[in-house]
């Protein structure tokens, strides 16, 4: 029986997440599967993936073969550099230490650029959320600047009314006089 490690789908139309599964090669891909690994959710950014990583490891270990986008999410957790390690182990061509050693290191590095990413859209978001206030502040300053205009020539009209009408009393006045 072929055993693949491939992703199960569930969600909404056009907002998909998947789940991470080990299934018979020849079941359906919804359908029956052997044990769920994990969940990976592209929807978000950066991609969200939650992954039992032993597990995983061992079914890898034992002829689980990951589809193409299996194979690339599980490359980017570092499930198959452990393997490639644990490989080297069994070998003897260095010892479990070392190995663990470097994929400590490599894990390190790669939280790093993760973070980065992180931050970098965070920054993103908020540079442009900054921007969008200043854009709107400075269309909220035009119309007050346009309200003060107009209220300030509708108190001038009135004040000149007022002044002719002033002016107009006066002059009636003199007149009668």
């Amino acid at each position: 029986m072929p055993v693949k490690i491939r992703l199960q789908r569930h969600g909404k139309k056009a907002h998909a997440y998947y789940h991470i599964v080990i299934a018979d090669g020849r079941a359906p891909r919804d359908g029956k599967f052997i044990e769920k690994l994990g969940t990976y959710n592209p929807n978000t950014n950066p991609a969200t993936i939650d992954i039992n990583f032993d597990s995983t490891l061992r079914w890898l270990q034992n002829g689980a073969q990951p589809t193409d986008t299996c194979r690339a999410i599980l490359s980017y957790k570092g499930v198959l550099y452990k393997r490639h390690l644990n490989g080297g182990v069994t070998k003897g061509a260095l010892s479990q230490e070392a190995a663990d050693a470097k994929f400590e290191k490599w894990l390190n590095e790669k939280q790093a650029k993760v973070e980065g990413k992180v931050s970098s859209v965070k920054n993103k978001k908020d540079e442009e959320r900054r921007a969008t206030l200043k854009a709107e502040s400075a269309v909220k300053d035009a119309k007050a600047a346009k309200v003060a205009e107009k209220i300030a020539a509708q108190q001038a009209a009135t004040t000149a009314s007022a002044e002719n009408a002033d002016t107009a009393a006066t002059e009636e006045a003199q007149t009668e006089a």
